[in-house]
């Protein structure tokens, strides 16, 4: 529905036409049915768990000369395979172990497995991330987060369709996490096999929360059941497997090891068909079945005890057992279970290619190397007794009563099926502990539903009012996104208005903002924003201007200075700490003020008056020393201009009165007329001076200056 009011389509035989017509529109639709809903760190206690209770059985039972390997099925776009890489690093780290990785990560959509490639996610991941692993395990570019390469080498995507495609093998861990929750039952049946035929003996399978094994309980034994990690039971996979690509799919099978050697493989045949041999003429027939009575293994002929009945096919060591073994099977299995030991029992009548004859059967508890799992092996010896066939002699082919290996065996059934009794009572007792247990725990879950259901019903209320406050919120916020749409219109109007060079940095010195006019004066382009400012042409600003910027940042005093670019071009630079409304210093505010025609002109009418003046800024530098003020003191300009008072004339101006008269009369009060002071100076000699000045601003009422008018009344 959502595509086809994409493409205004209403009919749907008309939007099939359109799918067939449009390829692109194929895919458009395949890629919407996908859900590609995943995070990082997703279920964070099952990856503690991994930690706990897996990776150390990995690392014991893994030989060291060969990489983990691990498979994340339905990847989407990457997150839980970078949050288990990062995991398994952090307990490389944690242990002081390690062992080089390879972790197969797969998806059935190319634009979820590209995005996992690039391995780079918004800023939103913080949620999910801890401060310590972004820091650890990502690096932070123009607003969003890349992973490590080390982390991205160790995970290796692919497109794969994990229902058709070929798996990876020899896997120590599988993680399909909330991937079984879209499959259906059929689909779910024909994986479950795969995930065991690919995983090593000692491997691991982890689902999601909400996913379980289902029926495939043949194949997986819980390890966690909370956290849904279930370990690899030894046995056969079931056959059938679609273990070859389909074609003109292209995927590549696993490389296969080398193969042996002609002198190698005639060794290991002979081995073989020894053993053979072996088994047939010299082994008891045996079995080996898990703790749930399913065969496993078939060693030698069983036929004679075992056979499969009519009906649905079944590995049931008690289903396929003849005669009146199962009464005996039971009996000693049970017991072997509960002791933990080997246990027989002799005597147990059976017949068979018309002859009654009696076996024993035997049975002995073992564990596998790399299982947790208990299994016993089930051993058929037959006695050395045969007794004769019951085909005639008496009526009904019955002993006669008073035969006494009739009256023994009697007695040995008896016997024997009191201990299947005891064991089917014993049984019982159990079942029904663990069903009132059961049925406890059940009572207390619904009790704790019925809970919960008050508690939904409160939420829901609380939900309720929450929605209308969110309402109101969403109200507020649309207006203030009005306010500030209009606000932001006010100030780009108003910084493309002003004929003033602006730059806006932030604390680490990066450009926010700047005007028009900066662009064009420091030749800047929009991308420069969020650049330093280490990388401008500063020919006008000054080499140390980063340093300047960082002294008003750190000392709150601005800085004003004139500057000149390469033309010889008039400016003020001016620098002032950046404040917010709550008062905090977040950057600083870079000024360009074009001073050139001012400077220029005050230079024209300085030199038309007859009278000897200086004009001073606000630092008391000289800014102009007129030609009358150069004739009359016999000074070159570059002795004075740029310098301070007290330093012009080789520091003749250096006086007392002088410096009360800057220094403490003029900031009183904005004109003094004749004051007098007495200096001596190098050419002239010594000269009894009244001085005239005045304190203004220019027409910006932002320049400061002091003009000194000097007259000579030696």
């Amino acid at each position: 529905m959502r595509r086809m009011v994409l493409h205004k389509v209403n009919d749907l035989g008309k939007y099939v036409e359109l799918l067939a017509a449009n390829p692109a529109e194929v895919d458009g639709l395949f890629n919407d049915l996908l859900i590609n809903v995943t995070s990082f760190f997703r279920d964070a206690r099952t990856f503690q768990t991994l930690k706990k209770k897996v990776f150390p059985r990995l690392m014991k039972a893994h030989p060291d000369d060969s990489p983990l390997r691990m498979w994340v099925c339905g990847c989407a776009t990457g997150e839980e395979a970078y949050s288990l890489a990062m995991t398994l690093v952090e307990f490389f780290e944690e242990t002081r172990t390690h062992l080089p990785a390879q972790i197969f990560a797969t998806d059935i959509s190319d634009g979820s497995i590209g995005r996992a490639r690039a391995g780079t996610y918004p800023e939103s991941i913080r949620q999910d991330v801890s401060a310590a692993r972004l820091r650890r395990f990502f690096t932070k570019m123009n607003g969003h987060y890349l992973i490590h390469k080390s982390i991205r080498d160790m995970c290796i995507f692919a497109r794969q369709n994990v229902t058709m495609d070929p798996p990876f093998l020899n896997l120590d861990l599988i993680a399909c996490r909330n991937v079984l929750i879209y499959f259906g039952p059929v689909l779910q049946r024909r994986v479950m096999p795969l995930f065991h035929y690919a995983l090593r003996p000692e491997g691991f399978l982890v689902l999601g929360t909400s996913e379980t094994i289902g029926t495939s309980t043949e194949y997986f034994a819980p390890l966690d059941s909370k956290q849904r990690i279930y370990r690899k039971k030894l046995g056969y996979a079931r056959a059938g497997l679609q273990m070859v690509p389909r074609a003109g799919e292209g995927k590549a099978e696993p490389q296969a090891s080398a193969p042996p050697k002609p002198a190698e493989r005639k060794g290991a045949d002979l081995q073989q068909q020894a053993d053979k041999l072996l088994l047939r003429d010299f082994a008891p027939p045996a079995v080996v079945i898990d703790s749930e009575m399913q065969v496993l293994q078939f060693r030698g002929d069983t036929g004679d005890y075992l056979e499969h009945h009519a009906g649905l096919a079944s590995l049931n060591l008690l289903k396929m057992a003849r005669d009146n073994m199962v009464m005996a099977l039971r009996t000693v299995v049970n017991k072997a279970k509960r002791e933990n030991r080997p246990v027989a029992q002799t005597g147990i009548e059976i017949h068979r290619r018309r002859r009654t004859c009696q076996i024993t059967i035997e049975v002995v508890p073992f564990e596998a190397e790399t299982s947790d799992d208990r299994f016993f092996l089930v051993v058929f010896r037959e006695e050395n007794v045969v007794l004769p066939s019951t085909d005639g002699g008496t009526k009904g082919g019955r002993r006669a009563s008073g035969d006494p290996n009739e009256a023994a065996r009697l007695r040995q059934e008896l016997s024997a099926t009191k201990e299947s009794l005891k064991s089917i009572i014993e049984d019982q007792d159990t079942g029904n502990e663990e069903l009132k247990a059961a049925n406890e725990e059940i009572q207390s879950s619904n009790e704790e539903l019925q809970s919960t259901n008050e508690e939904l019903e409160t939420a829901k209320e609380e939900l309720q009012s929450t929605n209308e406050e969110l309402t109101t919120l969403n109200e507020e916020l649309q207006t203030s996104n009005t306010q500030l749409g209009l606000l932001n219109n006010d100030l780009t109007n108003l910084l493309g208005s002003v004929n003033v060079a602006i730059l806006m940095v932030d604390n680490n010195l990066n450009l926010r903002r700047f005007t028009p006019m900066a662009e064009r004066l420091l030749d800047l382009i929009p991308s420069d924003a969020g650049r330093p400012l280490t990388f401008m042409n500063r020919g006008v600003l000054g080499e140390d201007l980063a340093a300047s910027v960082r002294h008003v940042i750190d000392s709150l005093t601005p800085i004003e200075r004139e500057a000149t670019d390469e033309t010889g071009h008039w400016y003020l630079l001016r620098i002032r700490p950046y404040r917010t409304r709550e008062n905090k210093i977040e950057g600083a505010v870079i000024l360009l003020i074009d001073i050139n025609d001012i400077r220029r002109a005050l230079d024209a009418v300085l030199d038309l008056v007859k009278q000897p003046l200086l004009l001073l800024g606000a630092d008391l530098r000289v800014r102009n020393a007129n030609e009358a003020f150069r004739a009359t003191f016999g000074v070159g300009a570059e002795q004075v201009v740029g310098k301070m008072i007290y330093e012009a004339g080789e520091g003749k101006w250096d006086v007392p009165t002088l410096r009360k008269l800057l220094e403490e009369v003029l900031p009183l009060s904005k004109q003094v007329k004749d004051f007098e002071i007495e200096a001596s100076f190098p050419k002239v000699g010594k000269r009894n001076l009244r001085l005239n000045g005045s304190r203004f601003f220019d027409e910006s009422q932002t320049i400061q200056l002091i003009l000194l008018a000097i007259e000579d009344v030696t």
